[in-house]
């Protein structure tokens, strides 16, 4: 004689099997989350400075990219600093100088003092990044040390303004919680690496802060390692990181997913007077393709400083090519 179990029985064997599998989803979301934070978290270090006048500074965060020492934190933190002391994840107290800073990203690196041998992070490439994808950030909110907050990622190749008034390009936006002192702070990825450095949160809004890309803070280390600053050419326009339409890219016989599209110029500017436009996507520069604001910031180096270049536009669909001729973008004056 066969047994059927009863409808209540089948029930709760369903509810057995989803509370099983919410466990397994939730298990999967809190490894990754603590498996990035046991990776990065060691090098993650609380950045204190002393002003000028002598007086205690401000409070921020800051990733060792090298054991030997090399600090990346934001600008901001460390700006007009007189000293400058870090302390790591096991309360070593090192004192720290200045290597270089770049106001136009709000990055700046340091090297601890004596100090050798650190637990160090690898920065990713943020150019894999997706929209919705998971990250985690780590800092020291509040004075708090070694916080660690979990968020998605709700959108790439952001531009923002600064207090001081400049424009920072190819942010990644975040609704992964960030407080004052979380500032210069990793942004990690569920595999690990650093992927952006906290910079900004938006006061008054719920919910949206911001990292510099990790791949413009590896062209800004690069050149702050080599010259102590970062020269660079520029062209007069602000823009963003948005998809190409599949079918203008056939179109144009590019290969372009993605590119960089204007959202202003400033009058008179290089490319204003070379005949660009808003809302012109960028897909070449130089030879060189551009899928995104990132690809167009390294591609003005200072290489290409009074050298006449070519930049190709996808306008209304159709391919179109300018010369022009970038010029030393100002250095940012500090507020």
């Amino acid at each position: 004689m066969l047994d059927f179990a009863s409808s209540s029985d089948v029930g709760d064997i369903e509810a057995a099997a989803q509370s099983a599998s919410d466990t397994e989803i939730l298990d999967a979301y809190s490894n990754a989350v603590t498996s990035a934070a046991d990776s990065i978290g060691p090098a993650v270090v609380r950045v204190e400075v002393r002003n000028k006048n002598g007086r205690p500074g401000g409070v921020g965060s800051g990733v060792v990219i090298a054991p030997d020492g090399l600090v990346l934190t934001n600008c901001h933190v460390v700006e007009g600093a007189k000293e400058v002391r870090l302390q790591d994840a096991e309360g070593r107290i090192m004192e720290a100088r200045r290597l270089g800073e770049d106001p136009d990203t709000d990055l700046a690196l340091l090297r601890a003092g004596s100090v050798r041998d650190l637990p160090s992070a690898a920065l990713g490439n943020s150019k894999k990044l997706r929209r919705g994808q998971l990250v985690v950030a780590i800092g020291n909110p509040l004075g708090f040390e070694s916080t660690v907050t979990a968020g998605v990622i709700s959108a790439l190749g952001r531009s923002l303004r600064s207090r001081n008034g400049r424009l920072i390009e190819d942010v990644i936006q975040t609704d992964a919680a960030l407080n004052p002192g979380n500032s210069g702070g990793p942004l990690v990825s569920s595999r690990g690496e650093v992927i952006g450095i906290n910079t900004a949160v938006i006061m008054g809004a719920q919910g949206i802060c911001f990292a510099v890309a990790s791949n413009t803070a590896q062209f800004v280390l690069s050149e702050l390692i080599q010259h102590g600053r970062v020269r660079r050419a520029y062209i007069g326009v602000s823009a963003q990181t948005a998809a190409v339409p599949r079918r203008h890219a056939r179109a144009a016989e590019i290969e372009n997913s993605s590119g960089a599209t204007i959202n202003a110029l400033e009058p008179n500017g290089p490319a204003a007077l070379a005949g660009l436009m808003s809302l012109d996507t960028i897909v070449r520069a130089d030879g060189a393709p551009v899928t995104g604001v990132d690809d167009l910031i390294r591609l003005l180096n200072g290489e290409r400083i009074g050298r006449r270049i070519a930049i190709d536009i996808l306008r209304r669909g159709s391919l179109r090519s300018f010369e022009v001729t970038p010029l030393e973008r100002p250095a940012a004056r500090a507020a």
